[in-house]
């Protein structure tokens, strides 16, 4: 195998930490020692603040708990605000994710939202769930774990509001065991049932603030995973937490998403034992990931398939641009398949090779003409179906789809800021410009040869010629891949 250079070690950084960065900030991390280059990706610039990703207060939805005794006028008034409350939340943070200067930590929370896979239809819900799963993305899994168990959107989600002594609901106790802490097989159907009966009680207020109604708990004794005591929701996932397989089970996640999809058990078991004795800092598990020379191995370079969202936010991160309407980012999410707040069940999106198939690897390559030339998307995008017991917000997601397919006839106006871009070229020579473009974008730069750039290109000024081998660089199937 070839050796990677340290340009492409730093792409390859830039797009597994983030969404990709431009020929100037490559080049500057080239020059600098990795340690000093992985320090910045996590702790993000300084004095840094991350961008809010807030569209509406409790004040702007104040009957939303009410809702039975509105009539049908109201009520529709309030699914609409929360439906378009929704599209908003989607892309304020898409908006984030763009313009972050701590992108590492937008893309750890992007993570965290397909692991901790949540629909509600209350746009509050939805804003407090990221704000817990944002705020904690590089902390403490256990401070993440027990912020996002105790968040009206997942209660609600899992039916933990039902959970009471005389009726004991499974759901949240199983989903916090098969999903978020263990993995299927490494618990039994006692253990489920116990930890159940310690999670009666959890629930939220009008508001949206966690409350322990301690008259639904059962107090009495229970056994979870080998231990006895009158355990609450809190004693059970501290068990969790103490169980070395938890480590395991959240490295596996992690290292697939950011390494690659078949897991190394060597690998593995090393990054989680040093992640269970850390006390699962999660920015320590990926510095200790970021670090290693085996993540720079060139049958790891360029080997994952960029979600929709990556691609997507790194198509904008490259190239300032702004559209007449960023309502269509979640057109193009919908149409590949990703979109934000509406995971496909309660194992979120399966990623990997899952992202492609016949219809959207084809839509995926238009994606760049279609945005920078202002094409009409034409692609009718897939419905969303609603998921699991979704009943309540069934209309809402009928809402969305119709919303969907007003939009994907529309030509796409965005207005791109090529200036930046252009600037980032500026000391390259003619001679070199599309092997320099190619090798800013491109991981694997395979088809992308001078030749075949040079044969589409528009020739008649350097601009132009900047402008369009870029285009075709990113209409390239290798620009997939990062």
């Amino acid at each position: 195998m070839p050796a990677i250079s340290p340009q492409q070690q730093m792409l390859h950084l830039a797009w597994r930490a983030g969404f990709g960065a431009t020929l100037p900030e490559i080049n500057e991390w080239s020059d600098k020692r990795r340690k000093v280059i992985v320090n910045h990706i996590l702790i993000g610039k300084g004095n840094y603040k991350a961008p809010e990703v807030n569209v509406v207060s409790e004040a702007d939805l104040p009957d939303f708990q009410k809702m039975k005794g509105m009539t049908p006028d109201e009520r529709k008034q309030v699914q609409q605000m929360n439906t378009q409350g929704i599209k908003d939340l989607n892309v304020s943070w898409m908006k984030a994710m763009i313009n972050s200067e701590h992108p590492l930590r937008e893309k750890m929370s992007l993570f965290w939202h397909g692991h901790f896979a949540c629909r509600t239809q209350d746009v509050l819900y939805n804003q407090q769930l990221l704000g817990v799963i944002r705020d904690n993305a590089l902390g403490n899994f256990g401070d993440l774990l027990s912020g996002v168990s105790k968040s009206p959107a997942m209660l609600q989600f899992l039916n933990n509001q039902q959970n009471r002594k005389q009726h004991p609901n499974e759901n949240f106790a199983r989903e916090v065991m098969e999903l978020f802490t263990l993995g299927r097989g490494n618990y039994t159907e006692r253990d489920v049932k116990e930890a159940a009966r310690a999670f009666t009680g959890w629930g939220f207020d009008e508001t949206g603030t966690f409350k322990f109604r301690d008259k639904l708990h059962d107090d009495d004794y229970k056994t979870v995973l080998g231990k006895t005591g009158k355990y609450d929701g809190d004693d059970v996932l501290k068990i969790l937490l103490e169980q070395r397989q938890c480590a395991k089970f959240i490295t596996t996640k992690v290292y697939r998403y950011f390494v690659e999809d078949d897991p190394n058990e060597e690998k593995i078991d090393y990054l989680a034992d040093k992640f269970y004795r850390s006390g699962y800092d999660i920015k320590a598990l990926m510095q200790e990931i970021f670090m290693a020379d085996w993540f720079y191995d060139s049958q790891i370079v360029g080997n994952r398939i960029k979600s929709p969202v990556e691609l997507l936010v790194g198509i904008r991160r490259a190239v300032p641009m702004t559209f007449d309407e960023e309502g269509t980012m979640l057109v193009f999410q919908r149409i590949l398949g990703q979109m934000l707040f509406y995971p496909p069940n309660v194992a979120g999106w399966p990623g990997g090779r899952n992202w492609i198939d016949s219809s959207s690897l084809m839509f995926r390559l238009r994606v760049p003409q279609v945005i920078f030339y202002s094409q009409a998307m034409n692609v009718q995008p897939k419905e969303l179906t609603p998921e699991m017991g979704e009943g309540g917000s069934y209309k809402m997601t009928m809402q969305i789809n119709d919303f969907l397919k007003r939009q994907y006839a529309k030509k796409i106006n965005a207005h791109i800021d090529w200036d930046p871009y252009l600037k980032g070229f500026e000391g390259v020579s003619r001679d070199t410009l599309a092997n320099t473009i190619a090798s800013t974008h491109l991981l694997q730069p395979g088809g992308a040869s001078r030749q075949l750039l040079d044969k589409y290109a528009d020739a008649s000024n350097r601009d132009a010629y900047i402008k369009t081998v870029t285009i075709d660089v990113m209409s390239t199937p290798e620009y997939q891949l990062c």
